[in-house]
């Protein structure tokens, strides 16, 4: 075989090094975790420890890029409310509070008049330190992702379904609590009254199973809501800043595409700043709704 020939035949073996960009290798590598934070062309690679071996199970405590940023999210709220509470414990009775303070306790005053104690009613006060948390850590979580090199933990389905479970935890003990153990079961094995016994027990059988997954599809919705709303908007500005890379070997009209990706992606982030706020209001908002809903369960 001549030197051509063997030249030919191992450039079909061996793999290609092109260097094309990849949008969909870009997109994953974004939006999916990683032990890893990239700081432009920079990457921080985070420490990895040996697996925790429980029953059978391993249990990795590995930090990854969705967990560095949701501690941060956690640390920010800390901090958010100790410098408030300070502004507070330093003011003299009838004093108004002034700048962050002020704007900090509108947000406050606004949660606990018109959504907790609008949708739970009586002793509504008990759950607004649970709904204000839930509502400021999910913020800090979605505004960090449009930060340059930040990542927004709340669109991982791993922590938007911890945050979905345990409002379901809430809701569930606020109900029982509430209506009592009698009164509880009755949210599941409900027979309306007035019923012949048969009727009764038709019921119970086609009724229970429909209010049990009731029971699981509300942490669902809060899961997958706040999910997908994060997810896309990220994969939209991405998919937007993407182009430029993808035309950029292009020699028609790509200055035309470069400028059309760029402002699009900057209406887009703006616009995603409204959905954060919107998304952490909403599942604060729905949380209360629900705990409202099992506990005047009429």
């Amino acid at each position: 075989m001549n030197a051509t020939a063997t030249a030919a035949v191992q450039a079909t073996e061996q793999p290609s090094t092109s260097t094309t960009f990849d949008l969909g290798a870009m997109l994953m590598g974004k939006v999916s975790d990683g032990s890893y934070i990239d700081f432009g062309f920079f990457r921080l690679n985070l420490p990895q420890f040996d697996p925790i071996m429980i029953g059978g199970f391993a249990l990795d405590l590995s930090p990854s890029k969705n967990v560095v940023f949701l501690l941060l999210a956690a640390v920010l709220c800390v901090v958010t409310m100790t410098m408030v509470g300070k502004v507070f414990r330093q003011m003299e009775a009838g004093d108004a509070p002034s700048g962050f303070a002020n704007a900090i306790e509108s947000v406050i005053v606004f949660f606990r008049d018109n959504v907790i104690r609008a949708n739970i009613g009586h002793g509504a006060d008990q759950f607004a330190p649970f709904i204000l948390t839930l509502f400021f850590f999910i913020l800090y979580m979605n505004l960090l992702g449009l930060v340059p090199f930040g990542v927004s933990a709340s669109a991982s389905l791993s922590v938007t379904a911890a945050l979905a479970f345990l409002s379901f935890l809430w809701i569930e003990v606020a109900g029982f609590r509430a209506l009592g153990p009698a009164g509880y079961a009755r949210t599941i094995f409900y027979a309306p009254p007035g019923l012949s016994r048969g009727g009764q027990a038709a019921m119970l059988l086609i009724m229970t199973p429909v209010e049990a997954i009731g029971k699981l599809t509300k942490p669902f919705a809060l899961a997958i809501r706040l999910f997908a709303n994060m997810t896309a908007g990220k994969i939209l500005i991405l998919s937007l800043l993407g182009l430029l890379f993808v035309f950029a070997e292009l020699s028609v009209a790509r200055w035309g595409v470069a400028g059309g990706a760029v402002v699009m992606a900057a209406a887009i982030t703006l616009l995603k700043v409204f959905v954060s706020f919107l998304q952490a209001f909403i599942f604060a908002m729905l949380t209360a709704v629900f705990i409202g809903l099992i506990r005047h369960a009429h």
